[in-house]
Order: C-alpha cells, then structure tokens, then sequence
C-alpha cells in the first residue's frame, strides 16, 4: 500500500477516500473532573517531511509524512469536518490504537473496535477512556514515560501520531451512494456557521532564517490531559462493508517550537491564550449529544492511562469554569503527494 494518495490542501490532511482531518488547536483542561468540550483556537500548520530533507532528522526522512509544532502540555484535537464518504480511520498515538490502546495494526478489528468511523465521528479529542468520555490529547516528549505509548507499552520509540484510511468495499460504496442520491432529492443541504469544527483563526509570525544542518530532535508523542464529554461512536456496518486493504497511511510528527523553526525557518504559531482569560471573555465551550448513536466501550488498557501531571508537575494555570451559557449545545485537494516511510 502506497501514500502516494496522501496530500496536504492548505492544513487539511487529505487521506484516500475523501477522508480530510485537521489538527486543531485548543486549551488545555484541566487533569481532574470532567468538562465541556474545549473550543477550537486555530490549525496547527502542516508541512510534508520531504521538502525539508536537509534540516529534518534523518529517522524521519525514513518514516516520511508530515510535521506539526507543539508546545510542551500544548493539547490538541482532530476534526474530520470535510470528510465526503464513509471511512474506518485508524488513529494511533506513538503506534498505540486511541481508540482500543492495542498495538498498532494494519487491518481493521472490530473486538475490541480499533478505528472511528468518518463522516459519523466529527472529531476526536482524545483517547477512548471512559463511558462517554475521551482524555484530552496533550504533547509531551519521549523519555519522561508520560505518553501513551509510554504507559501502554513500557517504552517510547515512536512518538507521533499515525493514521490509515480504509474505505467502503465497491458494493457497500455502490449501495451508500445510491442512497445519499435519493436522500439529496428529498432534503434541502443546510450547513450551520461557525460550531465546534470552526477554528479561530491565530496569527502568524513572519518566516525566520533557514535552519542549520538536521541532527536528532527532541522527540514529542501524545500523553493524556483532562478528561470530557464525547463518545467514540460503534461501528454499526457489517464488517464485510469494509475494504481488506488501507487506502492510504500517513505519519504525523510532533515538532517543538526551536525545532520547527529551525527545520522550516518559519515561525509557529504563538502560545495558546490561557483559558481563564477565554472563559472570562465569554467565549464558547461546546456540549454534543446524540441519542441515536451508540457509545464504544472503553478498554481498560486506556482506562489506566495516567495524566501528563503526573510526571511533569501539577498544572498551575488558573482554571475558570465556563457558565451554563457558555456551553453551547451541538448537533444532530491539492498539492504534492505526502511521502510515506517506513514505520
């Protein structure tokens, strides 16, 4: 399987399929209780590995794909908005399953489920921890034992984060297109502005000097933070529905700030506002119910998993919880290809 099919159009990561998922970036919650879900604050931006050959480390040239930049304890959550036909998206963090926390595998597995499905799954938050909850995806570097990866397999040799596309079989593809034919002759299309997946825009610093030589960066993987409100859907397809073979794959990595400028002579993004002053503003915080999905189980593999705090100290950013108004109810492309390594 190649991931010739994998581009990026603007910050849109564009798998085979139609599957588009964007890294968003958003406050972090704090590591006790459960919350409303945390608003977008702007994309995380994306640039493909290859075109930086002589500043990136070399086991990245190896693995290919793409790069983001990360704060230290900065979160972040994926949204499949854009996504056109049904899809099983795999989502690994450090090559550990988010959704199941088994190893990272090539096939699709229903018991325990090892995948979302897209467009039925919005957005994901975080890892599968709880009945009705996700724990919020949270960078942290390789070494400290704090990931995912770290807790789940006793060492940290990925870091990262991992997708692969599976789509619909030709038959079951054949069926869902006829019927979303016959559905559009019957209802009008309505898209709501603004939500949930409409990211606020965050400024950009002009471009700095190109980097020095590529030596070996400080790795970044995905630990976990405060835990929220959201359901990782069950898949209800019959498992034949599903294609035997991945579409497309892409590695994802986790770039410190020094290191993203360094490697691409650009600037990132400015740290995210605090959330006190958010909440203070008024700003929204998102709740979503659907009462006509059912929720995936928990393993009890993610359930153990540790926050971030616990190894690198207790979060001292002033919490302020949003007010019921604040909660707002939710609901019912181009480029050259992203090289693919080996991982």
């Amino acid at each position: 399987m190649s991931g010739d099919g994998v581009r990026i159009d603007g910050n849109t990561l564009r798998l085979p399929g139609g599957v588009a998922v964007r890294f968003v970036r958003t406050l972090r919650l704090p590591e006790t209780g459960t919350h409303p879900l945390p608003p977008g604050l702007g994309e995380f931006p994306l640039r493909r590995v290859a075109d930086f050959p002589d500043t990136v480390p070399e086991a990245w040239r190896a693995r290919g794909g793409v790069m983001l930049p990360m704060y230290l304890r900065e979160a972040m959550w994926l949204s499949f908005a854009g996504t056109t036909e049904p899809a099983a998206l795999q989502v690994g963090v450090g090559k550990v399953c988010a959704v199941s926390g088994k190893p990272w595998s090539n096939r699709l597995i229903r018991d325990p489920q090892n995948y979302v499905v897209l467009p039925r799954q919005p957005w994901l938050d975080g890892i599968n921890s709880g009945q009705g909850t996700v724990r919020q995806f949270v960078a942290v570097p390789l070494g400290l034992g704090a990931t995912v990866e770290g807790q789940v397999t006793g060492e940290e040799v990925w870091g990262g984060v991992q997708l692969q596309s599976f789509p619909l079989g030709p038959e079951a593809l054949a069926r869902w297109r006829e019927q979303e034919r016959l559905r559009a002759e019957r209802t009008r299309a309505f898209t709501a502005p603004g939500g949930y997946g409409a990211a606020m825009p965050m400024a950009m610093a002009a471009p700095a000097a190109p980097g020095a030589a590529p030596r070996s960066a400080p790795a970044m993987g995905l630990g976990v933070g405060g835990s929220m409100r959201q359901e990782v859907y069950r898949d209800d397809r019959p498992a034949t529905d599903w294609a035997e073979e991945p579409a497309g794959r892409v590695f994802v990595h986790l770039v410190t700030p020094p290191e993203w400028r360094r490697i691409t002579g650009e600037e990132p993004p400015p740290s995210p506002v605090n959330r006190a002053a958010y909440t203070r503003a008024g700003l929204p915080w998102f709740d979503y119910y659907d009462d006509q999905a059912q929720d995936l189980a928990p393993t009890g593999t993610l359930e153990a998993v540790k926050p971030v705090g616990d190894w690198i100290g207790d979060d001292h950013e002033p919490w302020q919880q949003p007010s019921p108004g604040q909660v707002k109810p939710l609901k019912d492309a181009p480029g050259k290809p992203v090289e693919d390594g080996d991982w």
